[in-house]
């Protein structure tokens, strides 16, 4: 199949059942498909939706997210993980600031040198929202190419990318790359997808090897998946009212920048803090633990719970801490973890 037969077949398909009503492709501009793709990265379009009507509503425009703090950006983005993310939006928001004249910019080599966008997210930002001509590479356009053109090997392997990257610049059609590009992912994420794709309503699977030889699942090759390394984490959780004891992070740890209960890797740790800070352990109540899991490593949690009566000194000295209001709730960014513990608690807020 010649490549003009293989971009027409995914522009035709896209024509009659490609997404077109997602919130980034209505009044689409440089700066919300820019949103749109660092959100949708290691995420599903069904999480995003959500954080991005919301984001939009606090910041319609690249002028607003300029004069934007990172607290504001972070409190938007809890819950929705991968926070580097969100911490790249701020840098580059400051970059655009100072160096573009507060102009998001339309050219490939400024694209991609804003913190978190490569080659293929900066191709995507240009294609979808002006139409250039640009390809992109995402997961789900290296599943289909794997598999239409029976390449065997590891979608980490650098060699892979380079052939993949050869084959989709080739076939990435001149005009409408836009929807070309949005075709091959939508096909990639309904199609296509990892595990039972629907081959026979495929419109490249007259060519597909895959299909051919009846083998999806032998394209790509599966890596071996190493158990997920475990640790644990004592929360010490200080309720005073409506009010919670949280902290900022301003470690290279988990969580930078963000909110979080008193940390503590073992219990005993967790008790010797409570009686430096003299709180009476007695009163302690451990709440049910559970398990989150991080992209390289499972943490599971622990929640100790303290109701204060009065406030020792400790907790009104002034530091990067507050007292958290969830009446009242202050702008900032929170681990799910710690959304999820205080969830429990507003059922029975006075």
């Amino acid at each position: 199949m010649t490549k003009y037969i293989f971009s027409q077949l995914v522009l035709n398909w896209y024509h009659k059942n490609g997404r077109k009503d997602l919130p980034w492709q209505k009044n689409k501009t440089l700066y919300t498909v820019w949103i749109s793709e660092i959100m949708l990265q290691q995420t599903t379009v069904k999480s995003v939706i959500p954080y991005f009507k919301k984001f939009i509503s606090s910041f319609p425009n690249i002028k607003s997210l300029n004069n934007s703090q990172l607290d504001d950006i972070l409190y938007l983005w809890s819950g929705l993980g991968y926070y580097n993310r969100a911490k790249n939006i701020y840098k580059s928001a400051q970059i655009i600031k100072n160096e573009y004249k507060g102009i998001f910019p339309d050219q490939f080599l400024d694209v991609i040198k804003l913190p978190g966008i490569g080659r293929s997210t900066a191709g995507a930002i240009l294609s979808l929202s002006l139409n250039f001509n640009y390809p992109i590479l995402d997961g789900n356009v290296k599943r289909i190419l794997i598999r239409y053109y029976g390449i065997v090997g590891f979608l980490k392997d650098f060699r892979i990318e380079k052939k993949l990257w050869n084959i989709i610049e080739l076939i990435t059609p001149i005009h409408n790359t836009g929807k070309f590009n949005q075709g091959m992912m939508d096909i990639g994420s309904s199609i296509c997808i990892s595990k039972n794709p629907a081959c026979k309503i495929c419109p490249l699977n007259r060519k597909c090897i895959a299909y051919i030889e009846q083998k999806w699942e032998k394209y790509p090759l599966k890596t071996i998946k190493k158990n997920s390394p475990k640790k644990k984490s004592w929360f010490i959780i200080i309720k005073f009212k409506n009010n919670f004891w949280l902290e900022k992070n301003t470690d290279k740890d988990i969580w930078k920048n963000l909110f979080y209960f008193p940390k503590f890797n073992d219990k005993k740790t967790a008790l010797i803090w409570l009686k430096e800070k003299k709180i009476n352990i007695n009163k302690c109540e451990n709440m049910i633990s559970f398990s989150h899991k991080f992209s390289h490593f499972i943490l599971h949690i622990y929640p100790i719970i303290i109701k204060l009566n009065k406030v020792p000194k400790f907790f009104k000295e002034k530091s990067t801490s507050i007292w958290y209001n969830l009446k009242n709730p202050q702008h900032i960014g929170l681990p799910q973890p710690v959304q999820k513990i205080l969830e429990i608690f507003k059922k029975d807020i006075s």
